[in-house]
C-alpha cells in the first residue's frame, strides 16, 4: 500500500495529484474490506464515500475546516486519513476506535454522532460559532439521502440557507433520486457551474460590474434573476434553492476531478451551499456492491465469499418469523419499521404482505403518530424499533399513543448491552422511559419461546400500549424443565431464603446459575416489568436482603421502580440495586460490558456473599 503508507494526516494527501490520489482510494478501499471482515462494522456506506472523503480532505483544512457527518457510520475514511490508519485494526475493539465520530479520539472528529438527521443542526450551531467569534473555516455537513428523510434535517435545513455563508451541505446520494427529472442538459450545466475556469470568469465579471457607477449593482441584480429563473427551468426540482442553498449537482461522487471542483466552488462561495454528490453504496466490493443492505451493518464475514460468519437465531429473526405467522391469520396486523426491516427481522413480513408493511424511512417519531393513527382506526401495528432509536420519540409515545389510550405494540431490539456500538447504541435508557408512561405494559422476555408468547398476548390480551424488550442475539439458557406460563414473574431457590434475587431479561441467565450454587438465596425473575404486581411482595415477608441486578441505567429503572413498591407495601428488608450508574457506556464485547457492571455469574455470587457477610 505504497499511497497508504505515507498518509499520517489530511496534509498528506495535498500533495498527491488525480491518479495517485485515486491509487489511495484502492488502497484504503482495500484496507477496509479487510478489517471490518475481522470486526464487523458498516462496510457499504463507507466503501460508498471513500473518493467524497478523500476529495473533502484534498480541498479542506480539517480541523479549521470543520466535517460533520451525520451518523458518523460512513466516517471509516476519515479516521484513515486523519491520523488512525496504524489503529484501524481495533475499529470497534474493546479500547480501540470507535465505529462513529468521537471527539474524544481526534481533533478532526468535531461532534458525537451515531444517530441520523442531526448533521446539518450541528453544523449550522458550528458555522454560527464561527461567524460569532470570527472564526475562519467552513463547516459541512455530509447527508446521506436516508438520513434526509427524519424531520430533523427538514428543520435545520428550513433554518440554514440565508442563515449561514460558511456553510455546506453535502448530500450524499445513493439510493433515493432527489431530482428524478434532472437530464443531460442540467448535468452540462453542473459541470460547467464547477468549473475553475467558469468560476473564476464570472467573478472577474461581476467585479468589473460592481465598478460601473450607479448601474452595476442593477446589472448584477438582473443577471441574478435571469440565472435563477434559468435553474427553476433545467433543474426542476428547486427545493433546496427555496430554501436559500445555492445549489449544484447532481456530481458524480466517484469522479475525483468533478468531485475537487466542485468543492473548491462551494469552498470559494459567501453564502450557504448545497452540492448534490451521487454515490454508489459497496463501491469496489462485488459482494457489497450487488447487496449493499446485506453489508450496510455487518458481523464477520468470509472476504471470498461475502457471506457472514453464521449465528443462529436471534431475538431479532424469531420475532419476525412470530409476527409472520400471526399476520398470516389476522388481516389487523401491520408492521411498522423506520428504515431497519432487516435489522429488527421484518424482511420476510415485507416480501408476504406488503400492502401492510410499512418502511417510513428514518423517521422514528413519525412511525410512533403514524402507528397511532393505524391504532385508532382498528388496525394492529407492530413497531420494530432498535432501542438506542426509539428514545427519539419519547413525545410521541406519551401524546401520541399512551394518552389517547391507543394499542400500538412497541418491540424493541437491541435492549441493553450493544457491545461494540459503543455509546451511542446502548439500549440502556428504554426501561427507565417506559417505566414513567402512563397505561403502558412492558415485557421482558428472556428465551425465544417467551418472546413469541408475549407478542401473542401483546396482540390479543392487551388492551392498552405494549413494550417487548428483547436483547441483541441468542437467547438465554433456560433451566431444563421452564415453561412459561403467561405469569407476570416467577420464584425459583429456596422458599424461606433470606436473601432475594431479582432480575428479568437476559440477566436472568446469570443470576440463575448464580442462585443454583448459593445457599440461603432465592430468585424472583420479572417477566411483566410493568406494572409490577405486588404480589410480588409476598414472596419477601422472611427476607432481610433484596439485590435488583439490571442491565439498565440506574434512575428510573425497574430496580427504583421495584424499591419504591416494597416501600410501598411495608417490605422492610434492605435493598441494593446493581446496574449502570450515572454513565454512558463504551464500546467492547457483550459478555466485557456485563462484567464490567457486575452483572456475571462470578459477580453475583460475590455481591450476595458480601452482602450476607
Amino acid at each position: 500500500m505504497s499511497y497508504l503508507d505515507g498518509v499520517n494526516s489530511p496534509k498528506d494527501i495535498k500533495k498527491l495529484n488525480i491518479d495517485e490520489l485515486e491509487s489511495l482510494c484502492s488502497e484504503i478501499r482495500e484496507l477496509m474490506v479487510h478489517t471490518v471482515s475481522e470486526t464487523g462494522g458498516h462496510l457499504a456506506s463507507n466503501l460508498g464515500v471513500v473518493e467524497l472523503t478523500v476529495a473533502l480532505h484534498k480541498v479542506f483544512n480539517s480541523p479549521q475546516d470543520q466535517i460533520i457527518f451525520d451518523v458518523g457510520h460512513q466516517c471509516y475514511t476519515h479516521k484513515i486519513l486523519t491520523g488512525r490508519k496504524d489503529s484501524f485494526s481495533t475499529l470497534r475493539q474493546e479500547g480501540g476506535i470507535g465505529g462513529f465520530t468521537r471527539p474524544s479520539e481526534s481533533q478532526h472528529d468535531i461532534f458525537s454522532s451515531g444517530h441520523s438527521s442531526t448533521s446539518i443542526s450541528s453544523a449550522l450551531g458550528l458555522a454560527k460559532a464561527k461567524s460569532l467569534k470570527g472564526e475562519k473555516g467552513k463547516v459541512i455537513a455530509v447527508i446521506g439521502d436516508g438520513a434526509l428523510t427524519g424531520g430533523l434535517a427538514y428543520e435545520a435545513l428550513n433554518n440554514s440557507g440565508n442563515e449561514s455563508s460558511n456553510l455546506i451541505v453535502i448530500l450524499n446520494d445513493n439510493n433515493m433520486s432527489i431530482s428524478p427529472n434532472v437530464g443531460s442538459v442540467a448535468k452540462q450545466l453542473t459541470t460547467i457551474r464547477t468549473s475553475p475556469k467558469y468560476n473564476t470568469f464570472k467573478n472577474g465579471i461581476t467585479r468589473m460590474l460592481a465598478k460601473i457607477p450607479k448601474v452595476g449593482s442593477q446589472i448584477i441584480r438582473s443577471i441574478t434573476s435571469v440565472n435563477q429563473k434559468i435553474r427553476k427551468r433545467v433543474y426542476k426540482n428547486t427545493f433546496f434553492e427555496d430554501l436559500g442553498f445555492r445549489y449544484y449537482g447532481p456530481i458524480d461522487g466517484h469522479d475525483l476531478d468533478a468531485l475537487i471542483d466542485a468543492l473548491k466552488v462551494a469552498k470559494a462561495h459567501n453564502h450557504s451551499v448545497l452540492l448534490h454528490i451521487n454515490t454508489q453504496k459497496g463501491r469496489g466490493y462485488d459482494f457489497a456492491e450487488r447487496n449493499p443492505s446485506k453489508f450496510h451493518g455487518i458481523g464477520k464475514f468470509n472476504i471470498n465469499t461475502g457471506e457472514p460468519i453464521p449465528s443462529g437465531d436471534t431475538f431479532s429473526s424469531v420475532f419476525g418469523a412470530s409476527l409472520l405467522h400471526l399476520a398470516e391469520n389476522d388481516t389487523r396486523i401491520c408492521a411498522v419499521t423506520a428504515a431497519m426491516a432487516d435489522g429488527t427481522g421484518l424482511g420476510k413480513f415485507a416480501e408476504e404482505f406488503p400492502r401492510r408493511f410499512f418502511d417510513v424511512g428514518i423517521a422514528e417519531q413519525h412511525a410512533v403518530t403514524f402507528s397511532a393513527g393505524l391504532a385508532r382506526n382498528g388496525m394492529i401495528p407492530v413497531f420494530a424499533v432498535y432501542s438506542t432509536f426509539l428514545q427519539r420519540s419519547y413525545d410521541q409515545l406519551v401524546h401520541d399513543v399512551a394518552m389517547q389510550g391507543l394499542k400500538v405494540i412497541f418491540c424493541i431490539d437491541r435492549a441493553g448491552f450493544v457491545g461494540s456500538d459503543g455509546e451511542s447504541h446502548q439500549g440502556l435508557f428504554d426501561t427507565a422511559y417506559l417505566m414513567s408512561i402512563p397505561g403502558l405494559t412492558v415485557y421482558s422476555p428472556s428465551c425465544f419461546e417467551e418472546l413469541s408468547s408475549m407478542l401473542y398476548q401483546a396482540v390479543y390480551k392487551e388492551k392498552q400500549a405494549v413494550a417487548i424488550r428483547y436483547p441483541r442475539g441468542s437467547e438465554c439458557k433456560m433451566p431444563a424443565d421452564y415453561k412459561y406460563e403467561k405469569e407476570d414473574y416467577k420464584v425459583f431457590g429456596e422458599e424461606n431464603a433470606e436473601t432475594c434475587i431479582v432480575t428479568y431479561g437476559r440477566e436472568f441467565e446469570n443470576c440463575y446459575n448464580a442462585v443454583s450454587t448459593l445457599e440461603g438465596c432465592k430468585l424472583i425473575k420479572l417477566n411483566k416489568i410493568k406494572p409490577l404486581n405486588p404480589e410480588i411482595c409476598t414472596n419477601l415477608e422472611n427476607v432481610k436482603n433484596v439485590i435488583f441486578f439490571e442491565e439498565g441505567i440506574k434512575t428510573g429503572g425497574a430496580g427504583e421502580c421495584f424499591a419504591a413498591m416494597l416501600e410501598e407495601n411495608g417490605v422492610n428488608a434492605k435493598f441494593k440495586h446493581v446496574c449502570v450508574k450515572d454513565e454512558f457506556v463504551k464500546q467492547a464485547s457483550v459478555s466485557a460490558q456485563i462484567e464490567k457492571y457486575g452483572l456475571d455469574k462470578d459477580s453475583v455470587i460475590k455481591e450476595v456473599n458480601n452482602i450476607n457477610g
